[in-house]
């Protein structure tokens, strides 16, 4: 862990349109998250799930995934920052966590090679803010790091706004601390523990970095909320 940068800490504010928080100027701006699903074209699919399980399953399933995810996060934070790690329950759902966990140590985390910051706060007056899981240096190069767990691996067409929200966070840090990163690792791991990586280079950056932009423009016309 190398504490290079001064990260803000986020104020957060729900509102019926998702979660915001406030900028520097006491203003409402979106959380990185509130804007992509409010501006997703998938949502659709989501809606006919749920209309085929019933609300109480999709409801219970979205619930149990999670809290696989935080309790995965959590531990991924503690191993990171050398703190106790293995704190999980003997019960099924923290079980899977526990074993995802050591997936990410054994294959996941060996290519982090610096640590600027874990669940950082980052924000852009005005425009929108969020919480990264992870910034540094990533087999050399400066990247922003994001930690992902799902049901079955995921195939990379799948995952756009994934990447998008990666884009989001790098460009606000790189505005608010001026750094330069232009590239963002996704690391996955499902619940039958495969684990896969994939990246973000510079040239394919920059095209995801102007679809955010539009995807933000796009949000701030439907959904404008002030304090």
């Amino acid at each position: 862990m190398q504490n290079k940068f001064n990260y803000p800490l986020l104020e957060r504010v729900d509102t019926e349109i998702g979660r915001h928080y406030l900028d520097s100027n006491n203003e409402l701006v979106p959380s990185v998250t509130t804007v992509l699903s409010r501006t997703s074209s998938s949502k659709s699919g989501i809606d006919q799930w749920r209309q085929k399980v019933g609300d109480l399953e999709a409801d219970r399933v979205i619930k149990q995934s999670t809290d696989i995810g935080t309790a995965v996060h959590e531990a991924i934070e503690n191993y990171l920052n050398d703190n106790e790690w293995d704190n999980f329950e003997e019960e099924t759902d923290q079980i899977m966590a526990k074993n995802m966990t050591y997936k990410f140590i054994s294959d996941g985390l060996k290519g982090i090679d610096q640590i600027w910051g874990l669940e950082v706060g980052l924000i852009l007056d005005k425009l929108y803010a969020g919480t990264a899981d992870c910034v540094g240096v990533y087999n050399g190069v400066p990247t922003l790091i994001d930690f992902k767990t799902a049901k079955r691996i995921k195939k990379r067409e799948w995952i756009e706004d994934y990447f998008l929200q990666g884009c989001a966070y790098a460009n606000a840090h790189n505005v608010m601390f001026e750094t330069n990163i232009q590239q963002i690792v996704i690391l996955m791991v499902d619940r039958d523990l495969l684990f896969k990586e994939f990246i973000i280079a510079p040239a394919e950056f920059n095209h995801l970095t102007l679809k955010w932009k539009k995807r933000l423009i796009d949000f701030d016309k439907k959904f404008k909320v002030t304090k």
